[in-house]
């Protein structure tokens, strides 16, 4: 069993500043071997460009790249004819598997490996070959940073537990309640996917193999936002704002249709809403998945069906997907209005009706 103190896990709340900490960290760490690694393209060009930003470039010591560049170029072409016997050419990304699709099958017929597949033929292929790829990667970085954990799935835990046993230091950033993507969707480990991954992560902790931990400050949000959006996730540490400013527009609002132009006009808020199949009046929109890492100064959200219930009654079992309800909702810094029919039917306490 490996030391925790190697295996660092932050578990922060929205809005705590995990990408920037990640990455300041990873810069803090002078001759030595870095790979900084995250689910999306659009995360993956924010932390190049704040490296650029913070350095003037990428320092010569950091690699930063996407996790499936991570899987296909350290994990899978070095040793792949051990298990197939064509070049893996590239990813051929699949939303799940199809039913003529073989369980053993790790490659299309134009040698493109299945994207829920890239990551178990990595665990495999280290497997088959005495450790060979992990022992690979020891011998290139020293450490390993990896952004929004909660992203990765399937037998993407299961190499992370190679790499917690190995001679690389592992830092993990994450926030469960923000589970909105995940890298495939293999039914591997399902029990942790999105913010069941809380769970795993705990797990590993007891067994003394991570260490976590826990960020409940919240520099975006100010506390009235910041306590609504703990009401989805009672089981997390209370959320602490340390936003102070005050704007004479501050905290959640309910909104009658009769009154978004008003509001819109009034307050310039980004519009929210869960698809693009939701009608926003003609207003400009944002998807909350979209808006996942964005800040802005208030927003409106157009909520569904369950959202407006769980606002209703505050019955989390009504609440729909609480992890997209949760990111619309922390991605304001000063205030949070729902777009509702007939507002004096809500009993939840905190809200304020807008009338213009």
């Amino acid at each position: 069993m490996m030391p925790s103190s190697k295996n660092q896990v932050v578990v922060a709340c929205a809005g705590s500043g995990k990408t920037t900490s990640l990455v300041e960290g990873a810069i803090q760490v002078t001759a030595k071997r870095v790979l900084i690694t995250t689910y999306t393209l659009e995360n993956t060009a924010i932390i190049k460009q704040f490296l650029i930003d913070k350095c003037g470039c990428i320092p010569a010591n950091i690699t930063v790249m996407s996790w499936f560049s991570f899987l296909l170029q350290d994990c899978v072409r070095p040793y792949q004819n051990h298990l197939v016997a064509k070049r893996v050419q590239s990813i051929f990304f699949q939303e799940a598997r199809t039913k003529f699709q073989k369980q053993a099958d790790y490659l299309t017929k134009a040698s493109n490996i299945y994207s829920h597949k890239v990551s178990q033929f990595a665990v495999d292929c280290n497997k088959n070959n005495g450790g060979l790829v992990i022992g690979r990667l020891e011998k290139i970085y020293d450490y390993v940073f990896v952004d929004e954990l909660q992203d990765l799935a399937a037998y993407d835990l299961n190499l992370l537990e190679e790499l917690f046993s190995s001679n690389i230091a592992i830092n993990l950033v994450a926030d469960p309640r923000q589970g909105t993507f995940s890298t495939n969707n293999s039914l591997k480990n399902k029990q942790y996917r999105k913010s069941n991954i809380y769970s795993w992560l705990k797990g590993k902790e007891k067994k003394g193999i991570i260490t976590i931990v826990e960020n409940s400050d919240c520099w975006r949000c100010n506390q009235k936002i910041c306590d609504l959006a703990d009401g989805l996730f009672p089981e997390y540490p209370k959320t602490t704002s340390l936003n102070k400013d005050t704007t004479g527009h501050d905290g959640i609002f309910f909104v009658p249709p009769k009154d978004v132009e008003n509001y819109f006009k009034k307050y310039s808020p980004s519009v929210l809403r869960y698809s693009k199949t939701a009608k926003t009046m003609n207003l400009p929109a944002t998807n909350f998945g979209g808006s996942k890492g964005k800040t802005y100064d208030r927003v409106l959200i157009y909520p569904t069906k369950p959202m407006l219930e769980y606002l209703k009654t505050k019955d989390l079992s009504k609440a729909g997907d609480k992890s997209k309800f949760y990111v619309a909702i922390t991605r304001a810094k000063h205030s949070v209005a729902f777009v509702v029919d007939k507002p004096e039917s809500f009993t939840y306490d905190v809200p304020t009706l807008f009338t213009q």
